[in-house]
Formats: C-alpha cells, structure tokens, sequence
C-alpha cells in the first residue's frame, strides 16, 4: 500500500508536524506514568483503525519492557485481569474520549471522578490531552493511508 501523501517531503507538513511532535514530546515528559502513556496510545489508535500508530506504540510499549500478554489484551482490557485500577481507569476514559461520536456523552462524571482517584490534576491533565493527541495524529495517518510494519523503536526521538 502506498501513502497518499509524503509527510516528509511536504515542506507544510514539516512545520506543523514539528509542532504535533513537540505536544507528544512535552507528553512523554509529564509526569503521567509512561507504561499509561503507551497503553492509553495504543487503545485509541485501536479503536481509530490507525495501524501506523498501533505499529508504534505496540513496539515502543515491547522495547520499554512491557509485555506481549498486557499488550494482547489492550484490546478487551475490560475483561483483562492484568491491568492495575490506574490503568483500567485510563483506558476507559481514552476510550469514552475516543468514542464521543458513538457515545455522545464524552466523559461522564463518574468516569472523571473515578480517574481523579487514581491521577492528580497535572497527570489527568496530560492523560486528556494524550488522548486528543492520539485522536488528531490518528487522523492524519487514516486519512492519508500510511503503511505500517516498518516502524522500529525509538525511530522518531
């Protein structure tokens, strides 16, 4: 499959995507805890259909230590039994951010108040805006059709 678009041959792309990639960059320096940052990455780009972004953040999730059992379930974490409550909690707010079209209703209170238990105001601040990360740069890709597979990594730090 080929792309419809070069990112890296677009001099538009290259200036506004060095400014997508500073907010991801400011996000891995949160204090938000970084096997969250990949889960939470991973489960959008699931439910997004992005398949360069799973390729990413499956691989870069491995390389950190994670491991392939939690990585498998990302996918049915509600049914999962290794996922620790801050965690569980993450992914179903990543998921009702995600999913606002389907749903409708966005984040309830109940979600908020669940994951304000489990992450200061600074973390959640940075979980909500990881998720609308992940929701833009997912688009970026599907709409465009990137090819995964190639991605190794560390390849874009």
């Amino acid at each position: 499959m080929d792309a419809r678009l070069n990112y890296f041959d677009s001099p538009t792309a290259g200036k506004a995507l060095k400014y997508f990639m500073s907010a991801g960059k400011a996000l891995k320096e949160s204090t938000l805890p970084a096997v969250t940052q990949e889960l939470v990455a991973l489960r959008v780009s699931q439910i997004n259909g992005c398949a360069v972004w799973v390729d990413m953040h499956t691989k870069e999730a491995a390389a950190a230590g994670e491991t392939s059992v939690r990585l498998n379930l990302v996918a049915v974490w509600r049914e999962a039994t290794v996922f620790t409550e801050a965690e569980r909690t993450a992914l179903e707010l990543a998921e009702d951010g995600t999913r606002v079209a389907d749903a409708a209703r966005g984040i309830s209170d109940e979600v908020w108040a669940y994951a304000a238990k489990h992450y200061d105001e600074e973390q959640l601040t940075a979980l909500v805006i990881m998720v609308s990360f992940m929701n833009s740069v997912n688009r970026l890709n599907i709409i465009t059709r990137q090819p995964a597979g190639d991605y190794e990594p560390g390849q874009f730090h």
